[in-house]
């Protein structure tokens, strides 16, 4: 008995000098946190977090440079009345928001303040391109590998506020690796547009999650209004695809329209090497890289009451260039075309914006989007639904 009790307490005596064994796990650091920013009042439940609050091992949160932060006012309720705007930014900028975390797999809710346009970049790569309005919401999966979170408000349009109001970080998985994932690149016709969930305006990779098995796969929308093929390449957006995609994995990739203005000074051949390229590095990830042609506008109907559009936004060399690569190809211009000759000039009106040939509202992106995800189903790529 004699023997026992020493053995307890020379065990208690190790666990105390090490370092405090029971201490430190009852301080691990949590995996779930609900984040007020601002100097306003603290929305129940979440942690206030003022401009001014630098980041403290102890609390194991704050800004990593609270000198380029201030606490501005925001136009929201609750933990969206108040925020803090960013003076510094860019994907490498140090001025982040950093929260410690065990290595894992997170879903990660923002809610900016006011802004007319802003993305949300953490660990150097951009997770959400271009939220519109003031107080817009989404989210995101992020693995953590290095046992924190370092995130920021950068630029989705020079010249603006870069703001925000609320975060939430839930701990997925201990495994820190992404779902299954489909990341989708492209134009206006394809990008978010905000609020998400009843957008007037909407791009059909807005719309896409409609028709995928969310238990397979989750949807990253990577598209941007205005998006040529050299920017996506260039400028970002690749650059955090390439982060994260791995086998499993899809890219659909549709570009063309803008990069058929003059104003952007880049001929056919120039488009199709770009996107040879894009084509081949994410190939070299073991991904499956889809690409599609964009659909054409809704007056492109001919004096027998077709709509055709196969000349329009160099699709030719998009279909070409799947052909040479070996990839899928989503000829949305063609299957498009086929739908709205099928409805008619006038009920294919009503899928676009008024006044607007070009973009589709929120209905006409719902039907591109259903199109898209019958096709892949169709070529025997898995993870859609038929809603």
């Amino acid at each position: 008995m004699q023997n026992v009790f020493l053995k307890a307490l020379t065990l208690l005596v190790i666990m105390t000098v090490i370092g405090g064994f029971v201490h430190l796990s009852a301080e691990a650091a949590p995996n779930k946190y609900k984040f007020d920013f601002g100097n306003g009042e603290v929305e129940k439940g979440y942690i206030g977090v003022s401009a001014s609050d630098k980041y403290d091992e102890k609390k194991r949160y704050g800004f990593h440079t609270p000198e380029n932060m201030i606490n501005v006012p925001a136009s929201g309720t609750g933990a969206a009345s108040d925020a803090v705007q960013f003076e510094t930014s860019g994907t490498k900028s140090t001025n982040t928001f950093d929260v410690d975390l065990p290595d894992g797999l997170y879903e990660v809710k923002v809610t900016l303040g006011d802004t007319f346009r802003a993305s949300v970049a953490a660990e150097g790569v951009y997770q959400i391109i271009n939220m519109t309005g003031n107080n817009a919401t989404d989210s995101f999966q992020i693995p953590i590998t290095d046992g924190q979170l370092n995130l920021l408000v950068t630029a989705g349009r020079v010249g603006t506020n870069f703001t925000l109001s609320a975060l939430e970080i839930k701990k997925l998985s201990r495994h820190p690796e992404t779902n299954r994932t489909i990341y989708i690149g492209g134009d206006s016709t394809v990008c978010n547009y905000y609020p998400l969930d009843n957008s007037v305006q909407a791009g059909w990779g807005q719309l896409l999650p409609e028709f995928v098995d969310t238990d397979t796969f989750q949807v990253r929308n990577m598209a941007s209004g205005g998006q040529i093929a050299r920017g996506f390449r260039n400028d970002g957006q690749l650059e955090a695809i390439l982060k994260y995609i791995k086998p499993g994995d899809y890219f659909i990739l549709q570009l063309g329209i803008n990069d058929t203005n003059p104003k952007n000074e880049t001929t056919e051949e120039e488009f199709k090497e770009i996107m040879r390229d894009m084509v081949q590095q994410v190939k070299a990830t073991g991904a499956t890289v889809i690409l599609s042609t964009p659909q054409g506008r809704a007056t492109d109907f001919n004096s027998e009451g077709e709509h055709t559009s196969v000349h329009r936004w160099y699709r030719h060399s998009t279909a070409a260039l799947a052909q040479e690569e070996n990839v899928p190809l989503v000829d949305l211009n063609v299957l498009s075309s086929a739908y709205f000759t099928s409805i008619g000039p006038e009920a294919t009106s009503d899928l676009y914006m008024n006044g607007d040939s070009l973009h589709p509202n929120r209905a006409g992106a719902t039907e591109l989007a259903r199109i898209v995800a019958e096709e892949l189903q169709k070529q025997g790529l898995d993870g859609f639904t038929q809603e």
